[in-house]
């Protein structure tokens, strides 16, 4: 690692050619394309060379070094405004799962015949068509709307997609209506850990979003126990997929609380607005350091205003892919969407009533209830750790434990199949023993899961510069959904093409890439404000720069910092 510069500005800026927003390589490749805007060039440059900014366009001063009183406290507003915007999450957890017990009921009522396996793939999977024009949707309009607006939008398109499910008649009605829903649960799924990551002190952001992915867990809990409740009720599909608008009608109703976000509110010209809700945020603060906190946030927003007045949406979307920062945070923020997706666990999550009918339990849906519980546990263990133990070591210590668990369900699989030419085959009796051993492999799994890859990937904002923030995180949301959509419509007709040993199988080598990726291309973001964050990006992956950025807090001995 190099030593520190004489020219730094600040201990925890690192060195002055760290924190410039292109390379040399990056700037030659930006001017030989005529897509890229010049402001993209200067848009580091201070507006004034004598109004002691740095070429970040930040005042010499660093937030972390700014110490708010109580900012690493979580306080009973922080709590309440996190636990109304994750009322989403809950939203989105109940689609996810309800879907399961929904195919298990749901009989002939929909066009008078039982369902084929082609046409329960095409309705899971509608909801995720739904989700990826949603996500795609939901940062680039917040941009322009704002991230509170949004969470509405979201609630009123989910609650039109539930009743649509409700009074559907046919199959086509009901992919329609679960179409409708994706829209909403694609919105929220990009806008919520986005506000959610602007709204936190940086010392608890990954705590906070990872309550979202808590509330999602829950969600799911609690879709399991409805499908429990309404299995055996004559049309009971129709209450379960009723009950499921109900997060979104609370959420509506708690609207009038949420504030709107910090750096948007400074965006729209309106600080003294910006500055409540700051003071709210850290309660204990005194007005000077309030009003220093402001300024950092004032001097991005700043620089992210001229360009996105300078830039168009088009010019925007370029440097995306063509500036080297912007590239490579969207490379580790998609990726590690697209392997949360293609690591088979939603299969689980909308199949597993189907699947643990096919081993021969009777009441399938309660027995798929131990997967939303296991994750549920586990996401809570999730929020003690993701801070201080850290998102890159998290993952690196997870992902063997998924991809072991894979590899022994596939194997447990095998020898549960032995006698039915290895396919699963509805009604024939399966030795306990194997069926066991099976579904406690997957529990297993779904432990690992949910203490990283569940939760990590969602903090997918703190990667990305305020001018891009929105188009970074629709993009790898959409990613997220467009891999999902891969998952949904395919996994029952993979399990009949390649047995359910061959899937989790390869299931189980596409977490071992993963554990590549992220050896290699996921750099540690614990503790950095998501300014700092945007500068790991700056030369290459940052894998190492983490450790000049650092604040004082990771560097004493109660964090137990580790270069892994």
């Amino acid at each position: 690692m190099d030593g520190p510069d004489e020219r730094t500005s600040s201990p925890l800026l690192g060195r002055a050619s760290d924190v410039t927003s292109l390379q040399d390589s990056d700037l030659s490749t930006a001017s030989r394309s005529s897509r890229v805007h010049p402001a993209i060039h200067t848009s580091f440059e201070p507006d004034d060379p004598g109004d002691n900014e740095d070429r970040t366009g930040f005042k010499d001063i660093d937030d972390d070094l700014v110490q708010a009183e109580g900012e690493d406290q979580i306080t009973a507003y922080i709590w309440i405004l996190v636990c109304c915007a994750s009322i989403s999450g809950l939203m989105f957890g109940v689609d996810t799962a309800i879907i399961s017990g929904t195919l298990v009921v749901i009989g002939d009522d929909l066009s008078n015949h039982l369902l084929s396996n082609r046409e329960k793939e095409i309705i899971t999977s509608a909801t995720t068509v739904g989700a990826l024009v949603g996500g795609l949707a939901s940062g680039t309009l917040s941009d322009f709307w704002g991230r509170k607006p949004i969470i509405g939008l979201a609630n009123v398109v989910f609650i039109a997609g539930a009743l649509l499910q409700t009074f559907a008649q046919t199959v086509t009605l009901m992919v329609t209506g679960r179409v409708v829903v994706g829209l909403g649960v694609g919105l929220a799924s990009c806008i919520i850990p986005l506000y959610i990551g602007e709204m936190s002190p940086s010392r608890l952001r990954g705590k906070m979003v990872t309550i979202n992915v808590l509330a999602i867990t829950f969600g799911q809990c609690v879709a399991y126990a409805i499908g429990a409740v309404f299995q055996h009720v004559n049309h009971g599909w129709r209450y379960m997929v009723s009950l499921s608008a109900l997060p979104a009608v609370v959420q509506l109703a708690c609207m009038a609380f949420l504030p709107e976000s910090p750096r948007i509110l400074l965006k729209r010209g309106s600080p003294d607005e910006a500055y409540r809700v700051l003071a709210k945020i850290y309660s204990s603060a005194t007005p000077q350091q309030i009003h220093a906190k402001a300024d950092i946030l004032r001097q991005s927003v700043k620089q992210s205003v001229r360009i996105m007045e300078e830039l168009t949406f088009r010019e925007r979307l370029d440097s995306i892919f063509l500036v080297g920062a912007n590239r490579r945070a969207l490379i580790v923020g998609a990726g590690l969407q697209a392997l949360q997706q293609l690591c088979g666990f939603n299969s689980l999550m909308y199949y597993s009533s189907t699947l643990f009918a096919s081993l021969g339990f009777h009441n399938s849906t309660a027995v798929s209830s131990l997967v939303a519980i296991i994750n549920l546990i586990f996401t809570l263990i999730a929020l003690r750790i993701v801070d201080p133990f850290g998102r890159r070591r998290t993952m690196l210590w997870t992902l063997p434990g998924m991809v072991l668990s894979l590899f022994l369900a596939a194997f447990f699989f095998g020898k549960l199949t032995s006698n039915t030419h290895h396919h699963l085959e509805l009604g024939h009796e399966y030795p306990r023993g194997w069926t066991s051993l099976t579904v406690g492999a997957m529990l297993c799994y779904v432990a690992s899961y949910a203490l990283g890859l569940g939760c990590i990937p969602w903090a997918q904002g703190e990667l990305f510069r305020l001018e891009v923030r929105g188009i970074g995180t629709s993009l790898c949301t959409a990613t997220n959904w467009a891999c999902n959509l891969v998952i949904s419509a395919t996994f029952l007709s993979l399990m009949d093409a390649i047995t359910p040993s061959g899937a989790f199988s390869l299931y189980g080598v596409i977490c071992v890439v993963g554990y590549v990726f992220c050896y290699f291309c996921q750099p540690e973001t614990a503790y950095l404000t998501m300014e700092q964050t945007f500068q790991l990006f700056t030369d290459d992956f940052g894998i190492q720069k983490w450790y000049q950025l650092r604040t004082p807090a990771v560097q004493s001995p109660d964090h137990g910092a580790s270069r892994v």
